[in-house]
């Protein structure tokens, strides 16, 4: 982490570490006890400083890789090292077979290593949580709450992202609804969701047409194919396994 320094907003002076890329979703308060409690206190100063600003800058940064955790006992070190080689922009912590008390611990433990390397820390299907930890924002799948009951909730201060697979009627829905980017898949056969709808190449060029959000691909991508689904119109692609099963 760079330098400390004084913000002057509003006639008020807020001390904060710029990260590497002096983001105003990094800045900490003023006491380093505070900095060891999770986000919810940074994300107080996030409030003050405005969250119709504060929530573009976030939008504006669903782009590169997005990172998906395993649904597994979590592996820190694991996360951290794929993070340090791939620069991953987003990393996604989806945990189904666990319970609500260690969720909250494991999301705490991976926001704070986001936050270490300016990374988006987004929580899959669980506003609560998301709302919880102070997480940059949260997926929702189709099954979830919807992304209209999400935004009225959580305000613009977070990110919502929704599933929509191969269908451009879910994708202009979700744009409609206030979801800040859709994720379109399963691109290639999928390991992790082998039944998962396929969505080719050629239909994420047919929706790009008609929304204006960020697309995300997923679904059997890797470090090897995913040049071909940027091509095809995704600013971001997500992985599992291309990332952290190598």
């Amino acid at each position: 982490i760079g330098y400390v320094c004084i913000l002057r907003f509003n006639n008020f002076f807020i001390e904060g570490r710029w990260t590497k890329n002096k983001d105003i979703h990094q800045i900490f308060l003023k006491y380093p006890k505070n900095r060891h409690h999770g986000y919810n206190e940074n994300q107080k100063c996030l409030n003050f400083l405005g969250s119709k600003k504060s929530h573009t800058m976030l939008n504006q940064r669903i782009k590169g890789l997005y990172g998906i955790t395993p649904d597994k006992d979590l592996n820190i070190d694991l996360i951290e090292n794929a993070i340090k080689k791939h620069d991953i922009n987003i990393l996604q912590y989806r945990r189904k077979a666990v319970n609500i008390k260690n969720k909250e611990e494991e999301a705490k433990k991976l926001l704070n290593l986001c936050l270490e390397y300016n990374t988006l820390f987004i929580v899959n299907d669980d506003v609560n949580l998301c709302e919880k930890v102070g997480a940059h924002g949260v997926h929702l799948g189709q099954g979830d709450i919807g992304a209209k009951s999400a935004r009225e909730r959580l305000g613009d201060r977070f990110i919502i992202g929704v599933t929509c697979h191969d269908s451009l009627e879910l994708a202009i829905e979700a744009e409609q609804s206030g979801a800040d980017y859709i994720a379109l898949g399963a691109i290639f056969k999928s390991k992790n969701k082998p039944r998962a709808i396929h969505c080719s190449l050629s239909k994420v060029e047919e929706i790009k047409k008609y929304i204006s959000i960020p697309i995300v691909g997923i679904g059997g991508i890797n470090l090897e194919n995913q040049h071909a689904v940027y091509q095809s119109g995704c600013r971001s692609v997500a992985m599992i396994d291309g990332l952290f099963m190598n």
